[in-house]
């Protein structure tokens, strides 16, 4: 009997998987203490970040996806 594998919760609230294999996920620091940052830095924040992950880990990590 083949073992499966469960999807890690907390990486599948955080990461988001593409239709073509990339990895999005949203920038950090964007909740609070954020009055005396300059306004590019508060812009900057609000695009997504994408990253490569190795598919090992996406597999490990995100199996259902």
């Amino acid at each position: 009997m083949k073992m499966k594998f469960k999807t890690n919760k907390s990486y599948s609230k955080r990461l988001k998987l593409t239709k073509k294999g990339k990895v999005i996920s949203r920038k950090s620091g964007q909740n609070h203490f954020n009055a005396k940052e300059s306004r590019s830095k508060q812009l900057a924040k609000k695009k997504t970040r994408s990253f490569t992950l190795s598919s090992k880990n996406i597999s490990r990590f995100l199996p259902s996806n």
